[in-house]
C-alpha cells in the first residue's frame, strides 16, 4: 500500500490491524512490526500517522468513544443503552475484547467506565429507572458484566443457550433478557391501600 497515494486508507488499515493485535495480545504484547505487517505497510508509518504504538492505541479508543456517543446519550433509556452495548459487542467483538483487556490490565485510558458513567447511573437512579435499594456502582458493574457475557464467556454461551455469541440471534435474545432485567431493577410501584 502506497501511503503517498492514499494516507486515509493507510490509517484505516493500521487501525484495523492494531485492533486485532491489541485484542489478541493486549497493549503491552502488541508489536508495531506485527501491526504494520497485518496492514501491509512499513512500520515507520505508525509513527508518521499516530506518533507510535500508544498513539495508535489512543486512536482506537477515540474511535470507540465516538461510536459509543452515538447511542449512549443521557436521554437513552437504560434498557436500550444496555441492549446497545450487547449489539455493539456482537458486531465489534475485537474492540470489546480490547476494552476487556484494558480493564483487566487496569489501564486508565482504556475506554472503560469511570466517574461520568457512575454519575449517569446515579442520575438514572434519582429519576426512578433503578431502585434505590441497590448501590448505583453495583448496578453499573453488574450491567457492564452481563452485557459483556457474550464476549467474556463465548463457550458458556454456546453450552447454556445453544447460540453463537457472535450471532444476531444471540444479540436479540441477550438484549431481550437484559431489557427484562433492567425493567425489574425499577422501584416497585406501591399499591394504594384499601380502606
Amino acid at each position: 500500500m502506497d501511503d503517498r497515494r492514499d494516507p486515509e486508507r493507510t490509517r484505516a488499515a493500521l487501525l484495523d490491524a492494531a485492533l486485532l493485535e491489541f485484542s489478541e495480545r493486549g497493549r503491552a504484547g502488541a508489536r508495531t512490526r506485527d501491526i504494520a505487517a497485518r496492514a501491509g505497510v512499513n512500520k515507520q508509518l505508525i509513527s508518521h500517522h499516530f506518533g507510535g504504538k500508544d498513539g495508535l492505541y489512543r486512536a482506537l479508543i477515540e474511535r470507540w468513544l465516538a461510536r459509543e456517543e452515538s447511542y449512549a446519550g443521557p436521554e437513552t433509556p437504560l434498557a436500550d443503552l444496555v441492549a446497545a452495548y450487547v449489539e455493539d459487542g456482537v458486531h465489534h467483538r475485537d474492540l470489546h475484547r480490547l476494552l476487556l483487556r484494558a480493564s483487566l490490565e487496569d489501564e486508565e485510558d482504556g475506554g472503560g467506565v469511570g466517574a461520568a458513567e457512575l454519575a449517569d447511573m446515579q442520575r438514572r437512579q434519582k429519576a426512578g429507572e433503578i431502585t434505590d435499594e441497590l448501590d448505583a456502582a453495583f448496578v453499573l458493574l453488574t450491567l457492564q458484566a452481563v452485557a459483556a457475557a457474550g464476549v467474556v464467556f463465548p463457550g458458556d454461551v454456546r453450552r447454556l443457550t445453544d447460540r453463537d455469541p457472535a450471532s444476531p440471534d444471540f444479540a436479540a435474545w441477550h438484549s431481550d433478557q437484559l431489557r427484562t432485567l433492567v425493567r425489574l431493577l425499577r422501584p416497585a410501584r406501591r399499591r394504594p391501600r384499601r380502606s
